[in-house]
């Protein structure tokens, strides 16, 4: 298995990869101790799917797969397989947390549009 594992600083924003968040690499630390589990990573994918052709997955993960490109974000792993890096370089995951709106989100300047839902992009 090859994998290409990398560490991103704090204020660094990287075209060549995902980037992630303080809040929601915080997010994804306090979710994966709830479940007192140190051995999963933060996937993110594109399938396939959605209103606009394409759509996001992020899922906890243990497996690592070939071609998989892993890059820390202040102790977590964040996974991408190597089919949705390009979709996903230079996107940055975030987390808000409001009286409007909870949860994940992801800005990429890859998509040309997307749906309202903003779950799916082109």
């Amino acid at each position: 298995m090859t994998e290409q594992v990398e560490t991103a600083t704090e204020h660094e924003h990287r075209t060549d990869s995902i980037n992630v968040s303080p809040t929601a690499a915080a997010k994804v630390k306090s979710l994966l101790e709830q479940e007192g589990r140190d051995d999963l990573a933060l996937r993110i994918a594109v399938q396939p799917g959605g209103c606009s052709g394409l759509r996001y997955q992020l899922f906890f993960d243990e497996r690592t797969l070939d071609g998989d490109v892993v890059t820390e974000f202040n102790g977590v792993n964040v996974v991408c397989d190597r089919m949705s890096v390009p979709y996903l370089n230079g996107a940055t995951i975030d987390f808000v947390d409001t009286i409007e709106k909870q949860g994940f989100t992801i800005d990429n300047p890859n998509a040309t549009g997307s749906c309202a839902c903003g779950d799916s992009f082109n």
